[in-house]
């Protein structure tokens, strides 16, 4: 099994590996995907300051209606309420936001070539 994965290494097929957090455990029972408009001169100021934002894990650069996109978790409502109205309504350069709240997710699982 080690030198299987060794060679999936190798050839750059496995690029890393990661632990999958359970964020109900820990308290996370809410998450939304934010998508952002913002005046491109503060670009990188925008992006240094979500991240100081807690429960902020990631941050996309897309195409489409929006400039950025959020990925964030809270508590609850109320902490989510307060991260985006104190944390990103409050950065210089932050033209409008649009929240997404997650209902329910499912997952799919993607299968590999076993033959590498």
């Amino acid at each position: 099994m080690y030198s299987r994965i060794k060679r999936l290494t190798k050839k750059k097929l496995i690029e890393r590996f990661t632990i999958v957090v359970n964020d109900k455990e820990l308290g996370y029972g809410v998450k939304a995907l934010t998508g952002i408009n913002m005046d491109s001169k503060f670009r990188d100021n925008i992006i240094d300051e979500l991240f100081k934002i807690k429960g902020i894990r990631e941050i996309s650069e897309v195409t489409g209606r929006f400039d950025i996109m959020v990925t964030m978790y809270a508590q609850n409502l109320a902490e989510m309420h307060r991260l985006l109205s104190e944390g990103v309504g409050r950065i210089e350069g932050v033209l409008a936001s649009e929240s997404f709240i997650e209902m329910k997710r499912r997952t799919k699982t993607m299968p590999y070539n076993h033959s590498a």
